[in-house]
């Protein structure tokens, strides 16, 4: 079985290596990680993500279907061009999700658990230009997310709205 998820997880990672986080994904791509995407889920081997503790961390985003969070509505030079990073906290229900350059915006959520995979996402804090200027989330600001797949370098999750997320562990201690 630790093989197979290897070798579906370098499937993966092969496919969405030259996307640009997906920004630059044809159809074609898009439906290549979304097969490969699904071939690594079946293979979950922690489908109690919110009980594990690999949930907890600072994730790096690799891919997304994600539109918003991939800028596609904002000129170019306003679009994230650095990392961007998710950290989860699962006992304290906390996770806070930071864009680096050009504009370092952050966004603060509480979790609320729906299952042993899924939370129900509740933005409380945008933080813009680096947390200089702070504003209150409405309370409409918010999702769900399943953790689809989780291992200790992936964690494979599906959004409320269809979108898919591939991230990679970057610090197992970091706190939101």
């Amino acid at each position: 079985a630790a093989q197979k998820r290897e070798a579906a997880k370098a499937v993966l990672l092969d496919a969405i290596a030259p996307l640009r986080r997906g920004l630059d994904a044809t159809e074609e791509d898009a439906a290549a990680v979304e097969a490969a995407a699904q071939a690594l889920e079946r293979l979950n081997p922690t489908p109690k993500a919110l009980a594990s503790d690999l949930i907890n961390g600072k994730w790096e985003l690799l891919y997304t279907t994600s539109g918003g969070i991939l800028g596609r509505s904002k000129p170019t030079f306003l679009r994230p061009s650095g990392p961007i990073f998710q950290t989860i906290d699962a006992p304290c229900l906390r996770a806070r999700n930071r864009e680096s350059a050009p504009l370092w915006n952050t966004v603060s959520a509480d979790l609320r658990p729906m299952s042993a995979s899924k939370v129900a996402v509740q933005f409380d804090e945008f933080g813009l230009f680096g947390g200089l200027v702070k504003i209150k989330a409405p309370p409409s600001a918010k999702g769900e997310l399943d953790t689809t797949f989780l291992d200790e370098e992936i964690r494979v999750s599906r959004g409320d709205k269809g979108n898919l997320f591939v991230l990679r562990m970057v610090d197992r201690d970091a706190k939101p």
